[in-house]
């Protein structure tokens, strides 16, 4: 009975092996394991949003206008901001209020993702937000890098200062999401352990920026990985210059990005993203590129 057990397993570790080296002949970057192991959700879906600040100087209609015809499915609305103008937001409170932006978005065939309201401004958007259906408010992530006791602390403290925030989100069917930043208490893979494992709230989530990942030479593969279902926002946006920051324009392969998104089965919008003040015209070049180009690996990542 033993030695026939042991037939038994010889054969099987013989016919694993002789899989393992057919895979490896017809996919040599791949192993037995890798190849039994998708690295993606066959069903993710890729959707694409972009930010009302890439055409600053202009209007909320013109905006819309310039995003719907570039293809977008959904649109960042953004506060006003002391670097980059960006007065659509505003525009949309006192002119429009939730009515007329709905009006606005349907016109377009968009779908509104998200307000960009930084360093605490979203109490006073919460009700407008709500008003034209929600989605998610991004904000900043705290004051100052820590580490250690430090940071589990400071987290902690952080995470209780949103509570307000957090309770007019749930009034008003909005989901809070904080962005990782140079010299930001979340700016490390430490940092984002110990966001993630201190929160407890649905509503609450972060807005992941690689640009400043990169900056500091941390993969955003895994902080994707370590974010998981708390990753609210997605900035396809890399550590370049000028219009070099946006995908397919810069040098970064966006391809394991986007796998390890997929990966994670992650809900929202892919945002591509630049800072910096660039002319319409050649604004909507750029994200055109970025647009195709991110087609492109998604194509590669779900292949």
């Amino acid at each position: 009975m033993h030695q026939t057990q042991t037939t038994t397993l010889d054969r099987r570790t013989f016919l694993t092996a002789a899989g393992c080296a057919v895979a490896a002949a017809a996919a040599p970057r791949l192993s037995c394991l890798a190849a039994a192991e998708p690295a993606a959700k066959a069903s993710w879906k890729m959707r694409l949003s972009t930010s009302t600040v890439h055409f600053s100087s202009l209007p909320i209609e013109d905006v819309c206008q310039r995003i719907a015809a570039l293809g977008f499915e959904g649109i960042d609305i953004w506060c006003p901001s002391k670097m980059f103008g960006c007065p659509q937001l505003d525009e949309v409170e006192k002119r429009l209020g939730p009515a007329g932006l709905k009006d606005l978005l349907a016109k377009h065939k968009l779908k509104l993702y998200s307000f960009t309201c930084y360093f605490g401004v979203y109490p006073r958007y919460a009700e407008l937000f709500g008003k034209v259906g929600g989605g998610v408010a991004v904000r900043e992530s705290g004051d100052g890098e820590a580490t250690g006791k430090d940071l589990t602390a400071r987290m902690k403290a952080f995470l209780e200062k949103l509570k307000p925030e957090l309770e007019l989100a749930e009034k008003h069917n909005a989901y809070l999401a904080a962005e990782n930043h140079t010299g930001r208490l979340l700016n490390s893979r430490d940092s984002f352990k110990a966001f993630v494992d201190l929160n407890r709230h649905p509503r609450l989530g972060i807005a992941l920026a690689p640009y400043h990942l990169q900056a500091g030479n941390i993969s955003v593969e895994e902080m994707i990985g370590i974010c998981g279902k708390q990753l609210f926002y997605f900035y396809a946006w890399q550590h370049q210059e000028g219009v070099r920051q946006l995908p397919g324009v810069g040098p970064t392969d966006f391809t394991p990005w986007i796998a390890a998104l997929a990966k994670a089965d992650y809900a929202w919008y892919v945002n591509p993203f630049m800072h910096g003040v660039v002319a319409p015209a050649e604004m909507s070049k750029g994200l055109a590129t970025a647009k195709e180009y991110l087609a492109k690996c998604y194509a590669k990542a779900m292949g």
